[in-house]
């Protein structure tokens, strides 16, 4: 059970998990458990596979904790990469609602039904798309889940297209829906440390101090960080969708417990 292994380390001015589950980058066949290497090795994911090199999905898979069984909730999943393994390593016994939120189903219907199509898929029968305003994540209908995964998206909810929610407030909507030993994985794009939300909407980037702050007073522990997806050369001041740094920005990638009331 990965679930149980959580040992700390200082990596990179980061704190990380252990060896079991800091970053693995590097991690080989005989590293990755069978579930996360068969996942990701799929042939039907086709051309996703393509992203595998910049985004580490054995790092982030095995850093999440996901096992087969689980009950995963997704928010916004956007092109399906993360939901395709996802669904794949919960298998049949599991369960994948992954969320759209009101307003990126209007703006991007395409998405919405791009998703839909995959989970009508051979193979994604586990998986359920669904649709609720931002601001009321709680009312989300799932059986207590193991798993929360939100990647590069967390910034979207700071927004005004998105109701201009802060991550405690996204984490406080999030709690009710976790089960007791459940994990929140917040993935996203580095923004300087000490702008706070400042940078969400033009660089589409957020403050990683800031994160960390406001979801451990949400009613979290902080359970560790990976640097699978970090890159010390990237400035902060770059829209990520920009030259040169598209699809090399610097990452920061969190995992979090919720705490007993």
């Amino acid at each position: 059970m990965y679930r149980l292994l959580s040992t700390f380390v200082v990596t990179a001015g980061l704190a990380v998990a252990g060896p079991a589950l800091a970053d693995r980058s590097d991690a080989g066949p005989s590293d990755v458990p069978a579930p996360i290497e068969n996942a990701i090795a799929d042939p039907a994911r086709g051309d996703a596979a393509a992203d595998d090199e910049r985004r580490k999905p054995a790092a982030v898979l095995m850093f999440s904790q996901v096992e087969p069984g689980d009950t995963v909730i997704e928010l916004i999943p956007g092109s399906g990469y993360w939901t395709a393994m996802l669904s794949d390593i919960v298998g049949e016994d599991g369960h994948v609602v992954t969320v759209l939120p009101t307003a990126v189903a209007e703006k991007h219907p395409d998405a919405l039904a791009g998703i839909k199509k995959m989970a009508a898929e051979p193979g994604h029968a586990n998986v359920e798309v669904v649709t609720v305003d931002a601001d009321a994540l709680s009312s989300i209908e799932s059986p207590p889940a193991d798993l929360v995964f939100t990647a590069q998206n967390l910034h979207d909810f700071a927004n005004k297209g998105m109701g201009t929610i802060t991550p405690q407030a996204f984490a406080s909507e999030i709690k009710p829906l976790l089960a007791d030993d459940g994990v929140l994985l917040v993935n996203d794009h580095a923004a300087t440390r000490g702008t706070g939300l400042a940078h969400t909407s033009d660089l589409h980037r957020i403050d990683p101090a800031l994160v960390k702050k406001q979801i451990v007073a949400a009613g979290y522990r902080f359970d560790g960080a990976s640097d699978a997806l970090a890159n010390p050369d990237d400035s902060h001041k770059i829209k990520v969708f920009d030259e040169p740094i598209k699809g090399h920005t610097d990452e920061f990638i969190y995992r979090f417990v919720p705490t007993s009331d």
